[in-house]
């Protein structure tokens, strides 16, 4: 009864948080709130952290029944990839502005693009010419590396938020294309969307031609 309990908490977040940026949802709230429709992204990501509290803490209680530990070489290969994950979460920084990101230059600017750049324009460059979402994908590493002891109830929490952030950035794909039509939907076709399988396709054959 506990699992299921754990099941609903972390399926009700994530409901909810995925609702709250699906197009259907942020467009009836742009019409309701107008021009304060540039303090939805702030509230969001309060909204967000504060009911992330009840399904941490329930989670951290049910560390009960310990399915594997990583040791050796696995926990050698664990910690390789979260170097990848600070490697793309600072390239991403490197792109993205934190106060975009936190819903604060929306307020101040008055402006409130979907993309999360400084100047709300879209950048294809750096990073992200090799993957349109390295956050995204850094947070799908990370929630499969962040700890070399598995539990019952991490592994089913690991799943819920995997199936949770690739809806995610299915959401966010959907309201980027809303925003810059044909421009995303062409790096679309370039870039992938979270595992650069085109970019080291792209590079292999590249390297095989010359």
């Amino acid at each position: 009864m506990e699992y299921v309990v754990l099941i609903l908490f972390w399926v009700a977040w994530c409901a909810v948080h995925s609702s709250m940026i699906s197009l259907t949802f942020t467009g009836f709230v742009k019409k309701r709130l107008g021009a304060r429709y540039h303090f939805y992204r702030l509230f969001f990501n309060l909204v967000a952290a504060l009911t992330l509290i009840p399904p941490v803490w329930y989670t951290s209680q049910l560390r009960k029944q310990l399915l594997w530990q990583l040791e050796g070489f696995p926990n050698l290969v664990r910690w390789s990839l979260l170097v990848v994950v600070l490697v793309l979460s600072v390239a991403g920084a490197m792109k993205y502005d934190l106060g975009q990101f936190l819903g604060v230059r929306q307020i101040m600017s008055g402006r409130s693009p979907n993309a999360l750049t400084k100047s709300g324009e879209l950048d294809t460059s750096g990073i992200l010419s090799v993957t349109r979402h390295p956050w995204y994908l850094a947070a799908l590493i990370f929630v499969w590396t962040g700890n070399f002891e598995i539990y019952c109830s991490t592994l089913i929490v690991k799943v819920i938020l995997t199936a949770y952030l690739i809806i995610g950035t299915i959401l966010e794909e959907r309201k980027l294309v809303v925003e810059y039509g044909d421009v995303y939907l062409h790096y679309q076709q370039r870039v992938s969307m979270l595992f650069p399988w085109k970019w080291v396709v792209c590079r292999w054959f590249g390297n095989q031609s010359t």
